[in-house]
């Protein structure tokens, strides 16, 4: 199984990047899908999650209203459309692939490697 995150890179605050996640080696549309981030010195926090289908989904109070996921089965990947980035969204999120119901803990069968997010002020 592969989970291939791509999207990160430099951008200002307010701005707004799409991070996507390829998955490869698993049936994509039978995994709830997740994002996640760690900034330096900091713990992994959930960022967002989206059922099998699409049609649930669920994200951190810090994001919500400014991040939004979504999947395409056919092309078994999910993506995190990141909108009026902040400085602190500055982290290197990771995908996640797991059974349902989406959860926020890191209880996810799958990780990709990471992209890095980087948002100056």
């Amino acid at each position: 199984v592969q989970l291939q995150a791509s999207g990160g890179g430099l951008v200002q605050a307010g701005g707004s990047l799409r991070l996507s996640c390829a998955a490869s080696g698993l049936t994509f549309s039978s995994y709830a899908m997740a994002w996640f981030r760690q900034s330096p010195g900091k713990e992994r926090e959930f960022v967002g999650g989206i059922n099998w289908s699409g049609g649930s989904t669920y994200y951190a109070g810090s994001v919500k209203g400014r991040f939004t996921i979504s999947r395409d089965n056919g092309k078994s990947t999910v993506y995190l459309q990141m909108n009026r980035l902040k400085a602190e969204d500055t982290a290197v999120y990771y995908c996640a692939a797991g059974g349902h119901p989406v959860r926020a803990n890191n209880d996810y069968h799958y990780w990709g490697q990471g992209t890095l997010v980087t948002v100056s002020s």
